[in-house]
């Protein structure tokens, strides 16, 4: 998935959860950096593959913990903005391996750029602005 369609389905989620959360800066910044997180293998292809190592679940999951025993309030949010990049990009083509290194490999129809990533990132910017008006309506 592009860049933008990562980033309108991290903020639709994180309006979902900002009224549950008390650090909300830094809910919405760690979890906005961490959907960026697992394409940096794409500034370190000559040691790493694309969609290796840091496009795993099992990563993700190492990282996690070691957020939950030092910074804790920066675990979920990272949590929430890796792993929905994860996700999403197990429905394109070029898919993951959720579980690297070990095979198996999750994948779908969805081509990077295409018309389903586009319609995905409308359907999830409409979202994200109904959210928006939503927290502005319960402010007042």
């Amino acid at each position: 998935m592009l860049r933008r369609t990562h980033f309108a389905i991290v903020v639709f989620f994180i309006l979902l959860f900002l009224s549950m959360i008390e650090q909300k800066f830094v809910f919405i910044t760690t979890a906005l950096i961490a959907t960026l997180f697992p394409d940096l293998d794409l500034n370190l292809k000559f040691f790493v593959k694309h969609r290796g190592i840091f496009h795993s679940f099992i990563f993700l999951s190492l990282i996690t913990f070691f957020f939950v025993l030092f910074l804790p309030v920066v675990a979920f949010p990272l949590f929430l903005g890796y792993g929905l990049h994860l996700f999403a990009d197990s429905f394109t083509l070029m898919g993951i391996q959720p579980f690297y290194p070990f095979r198996g490999k999750s994948s779908g129809k969805i081509r990077t750029g295409g018309k389903v990533d586009l319609l995905l990132f409308l359907c999830f910017l409409i979202g994200d602005l109904c959210l928006l008006v939503w927290h502005f309506i319960s402010i007042i």
